[in-house]
């Protein structure tokens, strides 16, 4: 066991960071909780969670006989994070506000708050792991494969890594909900947050329209034909299916040679002509990339892997994919796949891998595709 240390945890009032907490304190550590409060506009609807999560991460705390601050950082989550998302939003893109919002609030302005409270190390509930080696601190997957969470950590440093501790990462999530429940935590069966990062569920394209500018234009097919109008190209992403609003065109899809059963996809978007392009089925050539460029790379050593081989993820919850890595000494890098990769899309992140080692990534600048 490591010596004892001050440890400032980041409780979220999920069941993850309780067990992290819990297992810490265990461990001997002293142990000092911060909720982190990141959103406050419409902080009184029906989908803002964050007072139910910190009733939850009170109670937690009064269980598990720890300290609990509550901490606003809601102007640097406003500054750093969601003006940004903002942003890539209106240029045509599909950011990833949870690699931005780790990268800017959960490991950099909480981590320079726990260091002021003396903390020597802080941890969290991600399903991660951090191994030292002789070449310095590497990112590791989570042993729960279904639950891993690195690829929303490829942006940490040396300096990050180095005080951060994962301790669910070692574990299945079964066996935390089982510890949670072991030890009597009030939310031991509280479900998984999804939706935005602190910012909770909610109707997406109606909150992205209070701050988006939206102007509507054609939906076109990969022959040319106007199918209908989109709200606005800032409210579509490739690859999506659900909520284009093209209903009734069986006979156009039945025309094609295609069956008029098959869905239809966003393919593409030309801002320069405000376009929205859709196919039909889901292995159409338009959905389909070998290769990738992507920008603003992040090395988790400090410097980008020598070119080769490795493996690959442009979006959450995809299988690796093997690749070769070409470039990466000037923040920009390819990657050529050995298997076309399915709707790639600008402003989403792709996040390297060798083995289970994660090394870093960037920024999905564009695409080929066939």
């Amino acid at each position: 066991m490591d010596k004892r240390q001050r440890v400032v945890v980041g409780l979220s009032g999920g069941v993850d960071s309780a067990v992290t907490a819990h297992l810490l304190k265990q461990q001997g550590h002293e142990v000092v909780a911060i909720f982190m409060k990141n959103w406050e506009d419409d902080d009184d609807s029906e989908y803002c969670s964050s007072r139910q999560d910190f009733l939850d991460a009170a109670a937690v705390a009064d269980v598990l006989g720890v300290e609990l601050e509550h901490v606003n950082f809601a102007a640097d989550y406003k500054d750093r994070v969601f003006a940004e998302f903002l942003r890539e939003y209106q240029a045509g893109r599909t950011p990833n506000p949870d690699v931005l919002c780790n990268a800017e609030i959960k490991f950099k302005a909480f981590l320079d708050h726990a260091l002021r409270l003396g903390a020597e190390k802080i941890a969290t509930g991600h399903y991660a792991r951090v191994r030292q080696g002789a070449a310095g601190y590497e990112l590791l997957k989570g042993l729960d494969p279904l639950k891993d969470q690195s690829y929303f950590l490829h942006r940490l440093t040396q300096e990050q890594l180095a005080r951060t501790w994962f301790p669910v990462g070692e574990l299945a999530k079964t066996e935390v909900r089982r510890i949670a429940a072991e030890i009597g935590l009030p939310n031991a069966r509280k479900k998984d947050s999804t939706g935005i990062c602190f910012i909770g569920e909610r109707p997406f394209r109606e909150f992205l329209n209070r701050y988006l500018a939206n102007t509507p234009g054609p939906i076109r097919d990969d022959r040319g034909r106007t199918i209908g109008e989109h709200v606005g190209l800032s409210f579509y992403t490739l690859g999506q299916r659900k909520g284009i609003g093209i209903g009734g065109l069986k006979e156009r899809g039945a025309a094609r040679g295609g069956s008029e059963h098959e869905p239809w996809f966003v393919a593409r978007k030309d801002m320069a002509s405000n376009t929205l392009y859709v196919v039909q089925g889901h292995d159409h050539p338009w959905l389909l990339s070998p290769t990738l460029r992507a920008d603003d790379a992040s090395w988790i050593a400090g410097h980008a892997p020598a070119a080769g081989g490795f493996a690959a993820k442009t979006r959450y919850r995809q299988s690796d994919a093997a690749c070769r890595l070409a470039g990466g000494a000037n923040g920009s890098f390819a990657l050529d796949f050995a298997a076309p990769q399915w709707a790639v899309t600008p402003g989403q992140s792709a996040v390297l891998y060798d083995g289970e080692v994660c090394l870093g990534g960037g920024v999905i600048a564009g695409a080929e595709t066939a």
